[in-house]
């Protein structure tokens, strides 16, 4: 999600929280900018990843219920810069995967047929439905998304998937549990 001109009703923070990131974000959000800037090339995707940086920063302390970032206030960070950039390398990553996903699959309907194309509206319920399904995979520990592609993807058999990753048959078999007991949390 984007922050642009309007950001979503989130919980209200606890009363401390609200001072402490807003001394960060006053102290900062210039320079993550910028930052953000020369790394995208691009002011307006640039501005809405900081203000998306300092949304992640302030549902992070208000879910863990704690009344600052990185539970210690914001202004005795000994290195906020690198905190935010580092909270920030996070949420770029994850905005550039959802635009490649988009991409991709963009291309692979610009090949389809025009009786096979689909509609604006049905094209958004599978971009979204793609989006799911990779946080659902970005969420997986390692082995078990290697696995579930491995299967799902690629086609393989769990003995083969077996063979390829150096893990016993019953290993395979749970790890697929695993995510496909994610995947029926997802279609819920």
């Amino acid at each position: 999600m984007t922050a642009s001109s309007s950001l979503p009703k989130l919980p209200s923070a606890p009363a401390a929280a609200q001072p402490d990131i807003a001394a960060l974000y006053l102290d900062h959000h210039g320079w993550l900018q910028g930052w953000l800037r020369r790394r995208i090339g691009d002011a307006h995707q640039a501005a809405d990843l900081a203000q998306d940086t300092f949304v992640r920063l302030l549902t992070a302390a208000v879910g863990r219920g704690e009344a600052t970032v990185a539970a210690q206030p914001a202004t005795a960070l000994r290195e906020p810069r690198a905190y935010l950039a580092t909270v920030a390398k996070h949420v770029l990553v994850n905005h550039l995967r959802r635009q490649s996903l988009e991409q991709a699959y963009l291309q692979a309907l610009a090949v389809l047929p025009e009786p096979e194309a689909l509609s604006p509206e049905r094209q958004l319920m599978v971009l979204q439905a793609l989006q799911e399904i990779d946080a659902m995979l970005d969420a997986l520990p390692p082995k078990v998304r290697a696995v579930f592609i491995l299967s799902q993807i690629d086609g393989l058999t769990y003995a083969e998937i077996a063979e390829a990753l150096g893990v016993g048959l019953r290993s395979v078999k749970r790890y697929m549990a695993q995510a496909m007991a994610e995947c029926i949390l997802l279609a819920d």
